[in-house]
């Protein structure tokens, strides 16, 4: 078991701000191997917070001292009309050992929590991710009071072995072990949330992990849910909260018990063995430790349904637009497309994969957005995938579906297998209109929710069920959809939605940055970008 080769960021050099309209933030990261031991084995992380308002462009220089190539991924940052920043392989080139690439991300017309990650050679379990608050801006009212302060908490199951050895067991057609434990904000235990009595707190929670579902509870102190990745909610109070692996949400936190110290717990979530961690919320000057039983968790698919089905949108709130977020009528738009997307698991050439629609996905030898930009024939095919499920065995593909630029589409995700999965889109946001147990038919639309829907970024799909999304393809550019149990990304379980339109305009799609790294067959066309 090897106790070196961890990605983490570790240096958050400095943080400018300049400007009125739309401020400019510049950060420095410098990406190392780790030093610190969460579960006796020597890693880091996470990274610095990234802390923003509405519109702010981040200038994010990151430095590889890594020995093999590094991408960030912004997950829930929403490029608008530049998926080229996207950080995934089938947008951008790896930044190569010891170079260094400048990111530039706009946080345009987003609010809310949500956190960056390694998205190359499963960096992503060695950690390397941190979060991403992005703040209202002063003219915008927030539907509640401003907090006392302010916390980020990611949590995530982990793994003793280095990610070069998991990622060769994948590689070598295996699969991905049990973890060997969960971790708050880097700690399998220890981690401590200060408060002081009377006091409200907003905590900003993100499963950050490889496979797990995950449910994070206080002692004695209940939660109101606030935001889900990006979108104000009805104020709904949990004593607990199913996190899926990739999402993120805002819960307010009264400081409302005696004055002593209390359990912080996470838990996975539908495994037949059961992984705790506990941290501590500390109530200041108290000299009282924590004591009594951890809180017991909720033990019930049914229980996870209905706290799912409860996380609706406040629509008398604003976004990140001074205006109510109910008045866009996704309910009153005409659908223009019906995709059906299901996941499945078999061997390819005797190894494990996984697949969408039988389309099990192999990265091509260039990023597919400069292959469109270059006018490279034959690294992809659009509509290599069905956008319906198919009979037969799973193929190999570089998978990208054709979408129409402004289409208005419902995909429904089917779920034939005994595990929980969690689906990511890059550059849009969706309404999750519906979810059940069973199969999907035409007849499900009459339970869909037209009105309040939540709209989020990532999406679990129950055990032998089905959930459905509307999506307004509106963004144009190549976007990821993935599942976010990363072993079913790294061997297939994900594509790219090609959104596209004739139109050349900058209000349609920027510009390819001039200092795009450019490799694969793309390489030694930089007078392209001059």
């Amino acid at each position: 078991m090897s106790t070196a080769a961890t990605t983490t960021i570790i240096g958050l050099l400095f943080l400018i701000g300049v400007g009125a309209e739309s401020p400019y933030r510049f950060f420095e990261w410098h990406v190392t191997y780790g030093q610190i031991s969460p579960l006796g084995v020597e890693q880091q992380f996470p990274g610095p917070d990234i802390h923003s308002v509405t519109n702010d462009n981040l200038i994010i220089n990151v430095f590889n001292h890594l020995d093999e190539p590094f991408l960030i991924s912004w997950s829930g940052i929403i490029n608008a009309k530049n998926s080229f920043q996207d950080g995934v392989y089938g947008t951008t080139c790896p930044i190569p050992p010891g170079k260094n690439y400048t990111y530039a991300v706009q946080v345009k017309d987003q609010i809310g929590s949500f956190y960056y990650f390694p998205s190359l050679g499963f960096h992503k379990a060695a950690g390397g991710f941190g979060g991403i608050r992005i703040y209202s801006r002063p003219s915008i009212p927030v539907p509640f009071p401003p907090p006392a302060d302010d916390y980020t908490l990611l949590i995530g199951d982990w793994f003793k072995t280095n990610h070069k050895e998991l990622r060769a067991t994948l590689d070598n057609g295996g699969k991905l072990p049990l973890p060997d434990g969960i971790l708050i904000n880097g700690r399998s235990s220890g981690a401590v949330l200060n408060i002081e009595p009377g006091k409200t707190y907003r905590l900003r929670i993100s499963n950050v992990g490889l496979q797990n579902s995950l449910n994070l509870r206080i002692q004695n102190h209940s939660m109101k849910l606030v935001e889900v990745e990006g979108r104000h909610t009805l104020h709904t109070v949990f004593s607990s909260l199913d996190v899926h692996v990739g999402q993120s949400y805002s819960v307010l936190v009264t400081a409302d018990q005696p004055a002593k110290d209390y359990h912080v717990v996470v838990s996975t979530r539908f495994t037949s063995k059961i992984l705790t961690t506990t941290g501590v919320l500390h109530y200041r000057d108290s000299t009282v430790t924590v004591s009594g039983p951890i809180p017991d968790g909720p033990t019930t698919l049914r229980w996870s349904f209905a706290q799912a089905r409860a996380m609706r949108t406040n629509l008398t709130a604003s976004g990140a637009r001074p205006n109510p977020q109910g008045t866009y009528h996704y309910g009153m738009v005409n659908i223009t497309r019906w995709i059906r997307l299901a996941n499945s698991a078999g061997l390819i050439k005797g190894k494990q994969r996984y697949a969408v629609n039988g389309a099990s996905f192999y990265p091509a030898d260039t990023p597919l957005k400069l292959a469109d930009y270059f006018k490279i024939d034959g690294v992809y095919k659009p509509g290599s995938i069905s956008d319906q499920p198919i009979k037969g065995e799973m193929f190999p593909v570089t998978s990208v579906m054709q979408t129409d630029y402004r289409a208005f589409v419902e995909v429904v995700f089917e779920n034939r297998e005994d595990i929980v999965q969690s689906w990511h889109l890059n550059g849009d946001s969706f309404f999750v209109v519906g979810m059940e147990l069973g199969k999907w038919s035409p007849a499900s639309r009459k339970a869909y929710n037209l009105n309040d829907a939540i709209s989020r970024c990532t999406v679990q799909v129950y055990p032998r069920s089905w959930t459905a999304i509307y999506v307004s393809m509106d963004n144009v550019g190549m976007w990821n959809l993935r599942s976010e149990l990363w072993e079913r990304q790294y061997l297939g379980q994900q594509l790219y939605i090609r959104v596209y339109t004739n139109s050349t305009s900058l209000k349609d799609e920027y510009l390819i940055p001039k200092n795009a790294l450019l490799c694969g067959r793309a390489s030694g066309r930089h007078t392209a970008l001059l």
